[in-house]
């Protein structure tokens, strides 16, 4: 079929409106994103919040145009607002704002029918931004393995290694380890999907400038198959078995860091904060504490037929938490296991704190003491970004790393 037929079928639909499963019809309108980009720039995609975008596929629909602007004409329900992003067509090639940084979402407000965007620039291949470390702004060492292969998953990932100032200077001296997850989001915000990073290695220094002893932080990078390998209900297993019998020993034989689970922890947010609390909770013998920052604790086999529907679940989805099956199962924390918790008040975590409130209970009744042994704090105004876990990531490198500093809730 045509581009041209299928402009001629998108306006005759225009015209139109959706009959829902509930009988009442839905009014529909035509919008038009338009996108001033660089001269010479190659084709243009639009990803969005609308089913017809994916949602946010990042080669979702290819935009009209071959020069400096491009435009997309697509339907909406009368009343939705859109959310959109521009790319070359993969996340790793997303438009620039005049920073040089990823910009936060546009977005095509009810009412508005018209939205004109200026693009300066795309991002560049990830290796591009590696090859300059420097010009990353890193406070210590920040190394790099690409591609490391892994006999329990099937994709390769990059993997950054940062080491704390003066790492270099006490060849004698070793450091406890927090293996992170989404590597790609933590130090270096040309690469961070966002364009904000976690300021991981800023956060470590601050916290060693109160007197808490640095730790060396590994991360993996995510790959596409992010949420089956950091969900403990699919393929969590297999990322313990990659992090415990490959990537940890290449890591012990490389650097001087101390080993066992007293010295050794993992965080990591959203799907990255439910893998930190699977990998303590099932695997106390190698990590002894975790950092679990936003995590998406309402995950159910419901919501992962809803947002995964490439992943397999029961004809029949249960609506019930994954975690609060297992708790309700007889799931305990293990002894000596050191446990954060965090959510903030907007967006995504807006819908957390009932699951928090169970798991605070279940950490209580299982005898672990509040500020010693767990955390579970709630951000005010905080959401579910980059920016967010930024501003309080070192409470949590805090926590697991000194261990006698008592914390309540604000």
């Amino acid at each position: 079929m045509t581009r041209l037929l299928i402009a001629w079928l998108s306006l005759a639909l225009a015209a139109c409106t959706a009959a829902p499963a509930n009988g009442i019809p839905v009014s529909m309108e035509r919008v038009e994103i338009i996108a001033e980009v660089p001269e010479g720039t190659g084709p243009v995609y639009l990803s969005g919040s609308l089913d017809s975008l994916g949602p946010w596929k990042a080669d979702a629909m290819l935009m009209d145009g071959a020069g400096t602007e491009r435009r997309a004409s697509l339907l909406r329900k009368s009343g939705e607002a859109l959310e959109y992003k521009f790319t070359l067509g993969s996340w790793e090639r997303e438009g620039l704002g005049p920073s040089g940084t990823v910009m936060a979402n546009f977005v095509l407000s009810a009412g508005e029918t018209e939205a004109r965007q200026s693009v300066v620039d795309f991002k560049k291949e990830s290796r591009t931004y590696i090859e300059d470390v420097a010009g990353a702004g890193i406070v210590g060492q920040l190394d790099y393995w690409l591609d490391v292969p892994s006999a329990f998953l099937p994709e390769t990932r990059h993997v950054s290694i940062w080491t704390p100032p003066g790492y270099d200077a006490y060849p004698d001296k070793t450091y406890r380890v927090i293996y992170m997850s989404d590597g790609q989001n933590l130090f270096d915000p040309r690469i961070a999907n966002t364009g904000t990073d976690w300021g991981a290695d800023e956060a470590m220094v601050a916290v060693a400038a109160e007197g808490v002893e640095p730790a060396i932080i590994v991360s993996s990078w995510s790959t596409s198959k992010r949420f089956e390998e950091y969900s403990p209900w699919h393929r969590g297993e297999d990322y313990f078995r990659f992090l415990a019998d490959e990537l940890m020993p290449r890591v012990e034989a490389a650097y001087r860091v101390k080993t066992g689970p007293e010295n050794t922890f993992h965080a990591g947010s959203s799907m990255g904060g439910l893998i930190s609390f699977h990998l303590v909770t099932h695997h106390p013998d190698v990590f002894g504490a975790c950092g679990c920052v936003s995590t998406h604790v309402p995950l159910s086999e419901a919501v992962v037929a809803q947002v995964f529907p490439d992943v397999p679940v029961a004809p029949d989805p249960d609506t019930t938490p994954y975690l609060l099956r297992d708790i309700e199962a007889g799931l305990t924390p293990p002894p000596g296991a050191r446990y954060w918790f965090d959510y903030g008040t907007d967006g995504l975590d807006a819908d957390y704190a009932p699951m928090h409130a169970v798991l605070r209970n279940w950490l209580l009744t299982n005898g672990l003491e509040e500020g010693r042994d767990f955390s579970a704090r709630r951000y005010e105004g905080a959401t579910h970004n980059e920016a967010s876990w930024r501003a309080r990531l070192q409470d949590v490198f805090t926590f697991l790393l000194a261990p006698q500093t008592e914390f309540s809730d604000p």
